[in-house]
């Protein structure tokens, strides 16, 4: 199990990490969210040392990670970490090495890890001929080679088309039922939700909310109506005033209301502008919880 415990960092007057605690269990697929500067980063590369806290811990299994606990652990960080005029194969054999993997090992399994990603083909390559996309492949290849415990991925969604964000998923996927612990952030919190069971939303360096995914919406004290009317009536939002309207266009819209709010009203008042064809009553999704813990 990775802790967090406690970590605070600062960059002069900037607040880098202000008490950032977490636990993600082995098998477990934890999304790291936050917005933009919220401390993802820094938080992750505390893990491998590449940032030392002013204050806090990080552990694995209760205790101390040092060098050779964290080649145990997978990095695939958002900024290109690759040689881009170095061929593909070449690069993760060099990489699994540093694991600890001897050279037939790594080999071996650099074969492996290109075909899993189809990009066999691309093994003689430099990682600069390759597109964006497919260097992302290559970045992942390179923090899995050496089967980790723990695997840290920082955006590892950017820049994928929709089947490399399926190849993406489904590796990670297997990578917990394998029994290693995931930690990802990303700001496609639509994947997250369909992804993660649970999260740690982190703003301005600490922890604002964490726990499992249909907990925290459920916990949230507003609730989103959203109704489709057949009506000529292009935007719906003045028709409901005094509620805060989130969305209005073609004939649908969206609002945010109180949980206890009545629902009579709003079902009269769908039911005056024309045929009603769908009307739903739901917590918030995860960017809707995203925003309303982020702005507080």
């Amino acid at each position: 199990m990775l802790e967090v415990e406690n970590l605070h960092k600062r960059y002069g007057d900037v607040v880098a990490l202000d008490g950032c605690s977490f636990q993600v269990k082995q098998g477990q697929l934890l999304g790291f969210l936050g917005p933009n500067g919220s401390g993802k980063t820094t938080t992750m590369r505390t893990v491998f040392s590449l940032v030392r806290p002013d204050e806090g811990a990080v552990r694995w299994n209760g205790n101390p990670i040092g060098a050779t606990t964290r080649l145990r652990f997978g990095y695939m960080p958002e900024q290109r970490g690759l040689y881009p005029r170095m061929k593909v194969v070449s690069q993760l054999v060099y990489f699994g090495r540093l694991h600890g993997m001897s050279k037939t090992e790594a080999t071996t399994a650099a074969g492996q890890w290109l075909e899993r990603l189809g990009l066999d083909d691309r093994a003689g390559s430099r990682l600069e001929q390759l597109s964006h996309g497919n260097q992302q492949r290559i970045q992942l290849a390179a923090a899995l080679i050496h089967d980790p415990e723990l695997l840290i991925l920082d955006e590892p969604f950017s820049g994928l088309d929709p089947i490399g964000v399926e190849d993406m998923i489904a590796v990670l996927v297997e990578r917990t039922e394998r029994g290693a612990a995931v930690v990802f952030s990303s700001h496609q919190l639509d994947l997250v939700e369909d992804l993660c069971e649970d999260v740690v939303i982190i703003a301005a360096g600490k922890v604002v909310l964490s726990g499992p995914i249909r907990e925290l919406r459920a916990r949230s004290s507003h609730r989103y109506l959203e109704i489709e009317v057949a009506t000529r009536r292009s935007d719906l939002a003045g028709a409901f005033p005094g509620y805060e309207v989130v969305t209005s266009n073609n004939g649908r819209v969206r609002l945010r209301v109180d949980d206890n709010t009545p629902l009579e009203p709003l079902i009269r008042t769908a039911a005056e502008l024309g045929r009603v064809r769908q009307f739903s009553y739901a917590p918030p999704n995860l960017s809707e919880v995203f925003r309303e813990v982020v702005a507080q």
